[in-house]
């Protein structure tokens, strides 16, 4: 006959260390998140516009629904907020070269000089926190790193 008993207390043990794992985890980067939208300054973009400008420059030229798809969100709501960056000069629209229905969007010189900024900003405030670290600490978020990058593409 198997003794269960240490099995079940093992699969508990770890069930309770998921749970510290999860809250942890989801504290953490919610908090980190917010600290790097904080270090962005203040320009008047919205984080959906920024993402769509962000998607753009990681993708290049997308359609609407590309564009939408990628960010996870309806076309609708994708269209409004291409029309918001088109009238400050962010992204421009041409015709979609094999099907006439359809434009395809793409960012301008001051999108990119924008997302650049952005991320300067954004980069100079996580290096300057990451001074603060030990190397053990910056080792492990070396190695933490891409997977948080994997768990937020999936």
């Amino acid at each position: 006959m198997t003794d269960l008993s240490a099995t079940t207390v093992d699969v508990q043990v770890n069930a309770d260390d998921d749970e510290e794992l999860v809250s942890g985890l989801r504290i953490g980067v919610m908090r980190l998140a917010r600290r790097l939208r904080h270090a962005r300054g203040g320009d008047d973009l919205t984080l959906t516009q920024l993402s769509a400008l962000g998607t753009l420059h990681r993708l290049g030229a997308q359609t609407i629904g590309e564009l939408a798809a990628a960010d996870n969100v309806k076309p609708p709501s994708m269209t409004r907020t291409i029309n918001c960056l088109e009238e400050v000069g962010l992204v421009s629209r041409e015709a979609h070269e094999s099907d006439g229905r359809q434009v395809v969007v793409k960012l301008t010189a001051k999108a990119e000089a924008v997302l650049l900024e952005d991320r300067r900003r954004r980069d100079a405030w996580l290096k300057a926190h990451l001074a603060d670290l030990t190397a053990a600490d910056r080792e492990l978020l070396r190695r933490v790193a891409p997977i948080l990058n994997r768990m937020a593409h999936e």
